[in-house]
């Protein structure tokens, strides 16, 4: 009696370090399934030596693209969680674009090639809505043309897009996973929700960070006082602490203060941009005149006792504000002669007070909360989020960061603080994909019983 196979092979191309290849292992493997890897694909050496710490390889490459379809095994799934590029205008006259020369084409290629089973496919968010005609499009014609191509090779494709705060995840990450198969649909939808709380994965009784930074925010406010704070100066709410709040850049008045935070909403008012005569951008530099219409209804005291200039000169000194031009929006031609829209100081128009600091420019950008969620965490910014500590505040260690994903501490890292944030900030939520997976083990192992069933059939009729 013939029996189905349940060993699956799979190939997992820009792999980072494995987050795709450990949830599918994991998802597959609850159904019974033996799972093998028979290629991998990476090219950034640090995720190559993580990979190599972790996991077997079969056959580890780099680059796909130079790697030929006949040279890769036959395989059961194809998981990739591909970067994004820009799709060529070229093809828009006819609804879609062309995808020759963008990395999604090597998928396409291999699976036109090979014909696997299925796949399963993770992008950032913005992808659904990248290249979108109307804001009430539901897609934009980046996904409509992936969509459109997989399904032209064979496949039954869905999508759906998740955050990892519902997989039992303290982060909140929403990434898009695209999922096909040669037989039945796999759904995306009524996941059951878990939810877990920062504090489970934080390690405790680190060393805090002992800076003048840290030293000013303690000085103004507890720890626990500090828990879910934000840390930037151009934007404001409850939970938002500025540079002057903390005099980090030297003494601030109370009037001053009473300014700064009533600027702060002023230049993101549009009648600026219409007053001036160009495009509203968000964040106008005003001019003394056009501060001194609204300033005086900051204060209960004498006004004329206040120098208005003086006070934003002051200011300026300090670096809280800067003088600037307004930035007027103009086409400008990129090196592959795309025309895009950036902004350029209009010299044309008067400078005006600006607040200067963005939020990159801080130690620390945001305090998490140990009873919440971590932000999304990405490359660029994930060591400007503080932990607090016992009595003071720390950066994310990697362990931590790998817990953020669902890597369990048997997962080794061996690669600096910035490299190792560097690769989490491009990896995938691991309880995520095992969730998708399994429902994908699930129609993979409906469909074999039915081809196990068909050959049963056939060899008793002969």
């Amino acid at each position: 009696m013939e029996e189905k196979n349940n060993h699956v092979k799979f190939v997992d191309l820009f792999a980072g370090i494995g987050g795709l290849r450990l949830g599918f292992e994991k998802g597959f493997k609850e159904l019974g399934f033996e799972t093998e890897c028979v290629l991998t694909s990476e090219i950034k050496e640090s995720a190559v030596k993580v990979l190599k710490e972790n996991f077997d390889h079969n056959k580890l490459v780099g680059d796909i693209r130079e790697v030929e379809t006949d040279e890769i095994p036959k395989f059961d799934f194809l998981l990739a969680g591909f970067p994004c590029q820009s799709f060529s205008a070229a093809g828009h006259q006819d609804g879609f674009a062309d995808t020759r020369g963008t990395l999604f084409f090597e998928i396409e290629r291999i699976l036109r090639e090979k014909q696997p089973y299925g796949f399963l496919l993770e992008n950032v968010e913005g992808l659904v809505t990248h290249d979108r005609e109307n804001k009430e499009d539901e897609i934009g014609n980046t996904l409509k043309i992936i969509l459109n191509n997989l399904s032209l090779l064979g496949y039954n494709v869905n999508y759906e897009v998740l955050d990892a705060q519902n997989f039992g995840l303290p982060q909140s990450r929403k990434r898009v996973y695209i999922v096909g198969t040669k037989e039945g649909e796999v759904e995306l939808e009524n996941f059951p929700k878990k939810h877990s709380k920062l504090k489970k994965i934080l390690e405790r009784g680190l060393e805090v960070e002992d800076t003048e930074f840290n030293r000013k925010i303690l000085e103004n406010y507890s720890v626990e006082e500090l828990h879910g704070k934000a840390i930037k100066d151009k934007r404001g709410g409850d939970n938002n602490i500025h540079s002057w709040d903390i005099e980090l850049k030297g003494p601030v008045s109370d009037q001053q203060k009473k300014l700064l935070n009533e600027l702060l909403k002023q230049r993101r008012r549009k009648k600026w941009a219409k007053k001036k005569g160009i495009k509203w951008m968000d964040g106008m530099p005003l001019t003394v005149e056009e501060i001194s219409t609204f300033y005086p209804n900051l204060f209960t005291e004498n006004i004329e006792d206040i120098d208005l200039k003086e006070m934003l000169d002051d200011l300026v000194e300090k670096g809280y504000l800067e003088l600037e031009h307004p930035k007027k929006q103009v086409e400008v031609e990129t090196k592959n002669g795309n025309i895009v829209k950036r902004r350029r100081p209009d010299k044309s128009l008067k400078k005006g007070y600006n607040i200067v600091t963005g939020k990159l420019s801080f130690e620390f950008t945001k305090i998490l909360d140990p009873e919440g969620v971590a932000p999304t965490v990405v490359a660029t910014d994930v060591h400007k989020l503080a932990v607090p500590d016992e009595d003071g505040l720390r950066e994310l260690t990697l362990r931590e960061g790998l817990r953020l994903f669902g890597y369990n501490d048997n997962f080794t890292m061996n690669v600096d603080k910035k490299e190792g944030f560097g690769l989490l900030g491009n990896t995938v939520p691991v309880p995520v994909v095992e969730a998708i997976s399994d429902r994908l083990a699930g129609v993979y192992n409906g469909y074999l019983e039915e081809e196990s069933d068909v050959v049963n059939k056939s060899s008793k009729v002969g």
